[in-house]
C-alpha cells in the first residue's frame, strides 16, 4: 500500500511501520472494526489511508506514480503553521488545542512535547486515529461519516454536506479544499482513496461535495 514509505528520498524514511500502526489501531477498538460488514470496515481503512496519504504525500501531481507516495513526510515542511504545534504525523495534527485534546486522549503530554508526534511512530499513528475517531462539534467524526452513522443537519444539507468521502475532506481541511470546485488537492485525495479501495476490493463511497 505504501511502496515509498521507506524511500530514502522521503524525510519520513523508516518512520512509519506496520507494527506501529497496529499498536495504535488497537488503542481505538472501533477503528476499522466498527461495522458489521467487511465492506464498510475496509472502506474506512481505504478512506483513512487515502486522506493521510494525501496529507503526507511526496508524489508529483500528474505523474504516473502520483498515488504511491503516501507517508513520505512526518511533519510540515516549512513549520509555519501554529509553531511549535505545526502539522505532524499522518493526519498532520496542527494547533495547540488539537495537541492538547489528542494528548489527553492517548495519555501523552503533547503540549509540552509536541515532537513526540514526529519521533514516536505509535504516538504519531495514535494522534491520526484519534482525530479520525473523534467528533469535534459541529463536525462529526470521520469514522461516523464513512460508516454511515452521521445524518446531516438542515444546515449541512443546505451547504451541500452529504455523507461520503467528500464530507471527510471537509472535516479535515474544508476551509481550503471545499466550496471551490474541483482542485488539485481533492484530485489527490480521491486518487489515493480509489487506489486503496481497489486494493481492498471495495467500491468507493460518494466522493464529492458542492
Amino acid at each position: 500500500m505504501l511502496p515509498n514509505r521507506d524511500n530514502t528520498q522521503c524525510p519520513a524514511n523508516g518512520f512509519y511501520t506496520y507494527d506501529a500502526f497496529i499498536q495504535a489501531a488497537n488503542f481505538f477498538p472501533g477503528f476499522g472494526t466498527g461495522s458489521s460488514t467487511d465492506e464498510l470496515n475496509k472502506r474506512e481503512l481505504a478512506a483513512f489511508f487515502g486522506q493521510t496519504s494525501h496529507e503526507t504525500t511526496g508524489g508529483t501531481r500528474g505523474a504516473a506514480d502520483q498515488f504511491q507516495w503516501g507517508y513520505c513526510f512526518k511533519e510540515e515542511i516549512n513549520k509555519a503553521t501554529s509553531p511549535p504545534y505545526y502539522g505532524r504525523g499522518p493526519i498532520q495534527l496542527t494547533g495547540q488545542a488539537n495537541y492538547q485534546q489528542a494528548g489527553d486522549a492517548i495519555g501523552e503530554d503533547l503540549v509540552n512535547d509536541p515532537d513526540l508526534v514526529s519521533s514516536d511512530a505509535v504516538v504519531s499513528f495514535k494522534t491520526a486515529i484519534w482525530f479520525w475517531m473523534t467528533a469535534q462539534s459541529p463536525k462529526p467524526s470521520c469514522h461516523d461519516v464513512i460508516l454511515g452513522n452521521w445524518t446531516p443537519s438542515s444546515a449541512d444539507a443546505a451547504a451541500g454536506r452529504v455523507p461520503g468521502y467528500g464530507a471527510i475532506t471537509n472535516i479535515i481541511n474544508g476551509a481550503k479544499d471545499c466550496g471551490v470546485g474541483q482542485n488539485a488537492a481533492n484530485v489527490d485525495r480521491i486518487g489515493y482513496y480509489k487506489r486503496y479501495c481497489d486494493m481492498l476490493g471495495v467500491v468507493p463511497a460518494a466522493l464529492l461535495m458542492n
